[in-house]
């Protein structure tokens, strides 16, 4: 698999924390990226491996710097995706993963719209969004995980509903009734998307090429 940005949201409870480890056992070459917050380390969280803790202030430089890919404010906290990972990851011939939600993946296509045609992240880019069966699945689901509040269920059920709305904003959707059959066509549409990618690529360096040969 040649280099992919490749950007997966669900909501709470829809299994995109599985199927993305999944992902990063079966495929060496993705990696996961780790995102910047300007939170306090929780429990065993180690910098750099689950989180870059920041400062306020050094996160407030590098949003100045436009050096995210996507941030937001969650709760008071600042969180964001680093640009310069991400390209160095690509130069290693490494795809990215991003488990990320729908106001994150926006904020990333509108990065991406602003980058040159021919720039790699733009072309080779997929955003796909894990639906759950239904409603009702899904709480149940959340219920049986045994670790929220009824009233953070309910706030995540709301956060559901409003995400759901949005998932066809992504160019794929899959349905994740049955966990292995949604690995299945996570798997299939990566491979797929390399051969589209690798055919857009080979236009630009084209593109390039005849440009370079104008008078």
């Amino acid at each position: 698999m040649k280099p992919m940005l490749i950007v997966i949201s669900a909501p709470s409870g829809g299994g995109k924390s599985t199927l993305c480890d999944r992902l990063l056992q079966d495929y060496p070459e993705i990696v996961y990226s780790v995102s910047c917050t300007t939170r306090e380390p929780r429990g065993s969280e180690e910098d750099g491996i689950d989180y870059h803790f920041l400062s306020r202030a050094a996160f407030d430089r590098l949003v100045a710097d436009k050096a995210f890919l996507e941030h937001a404010e969650v709760h008071g906290n600042g969180y964001g995706t680093l640009v310069a990972p991400i390209r160095e990851a690509f130069a290693e011939g490494l795809s990215v993963i991003l488990d990320i939600d729908v106001q994150g993946a926006g904020q990333i296509r509108d990065y991406l719209k602003a980058l040159p045609g021919n720039d790699p992240l733009r072309i080779r880019f997929v955003d796909i969004f894990i639906m759950p069966p239904s409603l009702e699945v899904l709480r149940a689901r959340l219920e049986a995980r045994g670790e929220d509040s009824p009233e953070t269920i309910e706030r995540r059920m709301k956060n559901a509903q409003d995400e759901i709305a949005k998932a066809n904003q992504y160019r794929f959707r899959i349905l994740n009734d049955d966990l292995d059959a949604a690995y299945r066509d996570l798997c299939g549409i990566l491979d797929a998307m390399d051969g589209v990618a690798g055919e857009a690529d080979r236009r630009a360096r084209e593109a390039e090429k005849g440009e370079g040969e104008r008078p």
